[in-house]
């Protein structure tokens, strides 16, 4: 089944591929694959990255993952950017489905990678929220049917959880985070963090970048803009110093967010 659930052909077929390769070595332990992000909640453009959920009927083998590994290794190679740009989690879907469940390792793609590996990276009430309320199906049952209901508070807890705890993680230790990939994803992604927290939704980078030029202290409005230029190529932003100015700046808007909750 040739699948058209974003804008770009050329992704289109990255996804075909990925998800006809993935039901096609986990056969009946099969159960879903969904956009998440960006792409779900319809606030995207060519730098996006591309986040998927995968859903299966129990936690994967040794065997399982073997044999997934190649399929992502393989997937990696498709002559088309957006193949190196593919991040998500394989869930068990009874995992998945409660909230509570949150914070156990699975298997994670990271961005830019080739390999599979244990994270709790997908494994929020973020995620679920979006896949659940905006995921785009790629196979199998609709998202909505995924994930039992969240409760705003609950939302609202697991952001702000995050808003301190890697707020502080980044004050504590800036130098892992100096580099211009994270000096931008790190603005960004405090934007958006408090945008969804007063919401009370889940939105995009961009949303969250608009909502907080629009509601914070304009002196920081320059400093957001700047971030949009970090996004292209994160392969070699990943590796490029941050700007000074920029990076230390970054710092105080961290601290200037936590403030403001």
């Amino acid at each position: 089944m040739e699948l058209h659930p974003t804008p770009y052909p050329d992704l289109n077929a990255v996804l075909d591929t990925l998800v006809q390769r993935v039901q096609d070595t986990l056969g009946s332990s099969f159960v879903a694959a969904c956009l998440q992000g960006s792409f779900a909640v319809g606030d995207f453009d060519e730098h996006s990255d591309v986040d998927f959920t995968m859903v299966v009927q129990d936690a994967l083998t040794e065997a399982q993952v073997r044999a997934l590994q190649e399929v992502h290794a393989a997937v990696y190679d498709l002559d088309c950017a957006w193949a190196k740009h593919l991040e998500g989690s394989y869930f068990p879907k009874d995992v998945l489905k409660d909230y509570q469940r949150q914070g156990e390792d699975l298997w994670y793609l990271d961005n830019g990678s080739r390999a599979l590996l244990r994270s709790t990276h997908c494994n929020t009430v973020v995620v679920r929220w979006t896949v659940r309320q905006y995921g785009i199906a790629l196979a199998g049952p609709a998202p909505l049917s995924l994930v039992d209901p969240i409760p705003v508070q609950v939302l609202r807890g697991d952001i702000l959880a995050t808003i301190n705890d890697w707020g502080a993680e980044i004050l504590a230790e800036p130098g892992r985070f100096n580099n211009r990939f994270y000096q931008g994803f790190i603005v960004l992604s405090f934007c958006r963090m408090l945008r969804d927290l007063i919401v009370g939704d889940t939105g995009s980078k961009r949303a969250g970048a608009e909502w907080a030029k629009a509601n914070l202290d304009p002196g920081w409005r320059d400093l957001i803009d700047r971030t949009w230029a970090t996004r292209p190529v994160p392969e070699v932003s990943v590796r490029t110093p941050a700007d000074p100015q920029d990076f230390a700046r970054t710092l105080e808007f961290v601290r200037y967010i936590q403030k403001q909750v």
